[in-house]
């Protein structure tokens, strides 16, 4: 049972009160940031890199109180919260993680991207966010560089 999409990892996200003074130890582990952006004033997001074609970590953080994040936060502090896989063909992927017996849950399509995540209830514990980019991603945003591991998008 498997699918011929292309996927990879995107980021590792990072689950933190406070990005700036989380980003410290990334800094000092060779990390540069490539962007940071609020999502509906909810909760912050920002990316760094190692300088290299290669995928990312991810800082996460409550912008108001009563987010995903803020609950997260209270019940497990800061740590691991997701994997991001970047995927090619998004419905291609969770068909296959359904066939599988795996939940697929969540699916939601915004204009710039589409996402879903398989639970932590998978065998391996993990929260993974199946996420596939649309053509107009990368409209207003920094350079293709800065926004995909290789300075392209996956496509099918």
């Amino acid at each position: 049972m498997a699918h011929d999409t292309p996927v990879r990892v995107d980021h590792v996200g990072i689950a933190v009160h406070d990005i700036e003074a989380a980003e410290g130890i990334l800094y000092t582990l060779g990390c540069r940031k490539l962007i940071e952006e609020s999502v509906e004033g909810r909760f912050r997001w920002a990316q760094y890199d190692f300088g290299r074609d290669a995928s990312r970590l991810e800082l996460i953080a409550p912008e108001t109180d009563d987010t995903f994040l803020t609950q997260y936060l209270a019940e497990h502090g800061p740590g691991l919260h997701h994997i991001t896989l970047e995927v090619a063909d998004i419905d291609a992927v969770a068909a296959t993680v359904e066939e599988a017996g795996h939940r697929v849950v969540e699916y939601q399509e915004y204009e710039d991207w589409t996402e879903a995540f398989v639970p932590p209830s998978n065998p391996t514990g993990a929260l993974f966010q199946l996420f596939e980019y649309h053509d107009s991603y990368d409209e207003g945003r920094p350079p293709a560089e800065k926004l995909y591991v290789d300075g392209e998008r996956l496509t099918k």
